[in-house]
């Protein structure tokens, strides 16, 4: 077994080793490393990098494109922000119009509606008055009346005699002061 392990090693070491190590194939690595490298050159020069180059491009075309588009959004953005904050101006300047309008109506209205309101006021003030002027005359007839009648009653109590013309000079006298 130890002739069989001896013999193997021995064949071991005389062997050329690495193919890619062995000096005799050298011209043929080479050319075929030459022919190889030159496909290599030629697929991606002839089309992999043609390719390349025109998704590149493409890519660049598209973001030169996206930019000029969203320079032109900018640009309408700020126009549409103009025009909306010269339509807010308006459109406040108007209310404000509006309200001033509005307020002028209003107090044109309650300056009508107060007068009318007075004008009422008055004529029931004056209507009133001459309630009032009716009642207390009424009142005064009524408390000439009374004063008349007890007038009599007491002299006639007293036990005089009082005719109705003295009795109303004396009531009427008595009243006036």
């Amino acid at each position: 077994m130890a002739s069989e392990t001896h013999n193997a090693a021995d064949a071991a070491a005389s062997a050329p080793g690495m193919p890619q190590l062995d000096f005799s194939t050298f011209g043929n690595q080479i050319f075929w490393l030459m022919v190889t490298l030159v496909v290599i050159y030629f697929v991606l020069s002839r089309i992999a990098l043609p390719r390349i180059a025109a998704v590149l491009a493409e890519r660049q075309g598209t973001i030169t494109n996206d930019l000029a588009a969203a320079e032109d959004l900018k640009v309408k953005a700020t126009e549409a922000e103009e025009a909306y904050n010269k339509a807010l101006a308006d459109a406040r300047a108007e209310a404000q119009t509006i309200i001033a309008q509005a307020k002028a109506e209003i107090q044109a209205d309650l300056d009508d509606a107060t007068a009318k309101a007075d004008a009422e006021i008055a004529a029931k003030l004056v209507e009133s008055e001459k309630k009032i002027a009716e009642i207390r005359e009424g009142a005064m007839q009524s408390v000439k009346d009374v004063a008349k009648d007890t007038a009599k009653e007491i002299v006639a109590a007293m036990g005089g005699k009082a005719d109705a013309r003295t009795v109303t000079a004396a009531v009427n006298a008595r009243m006036k002061g």
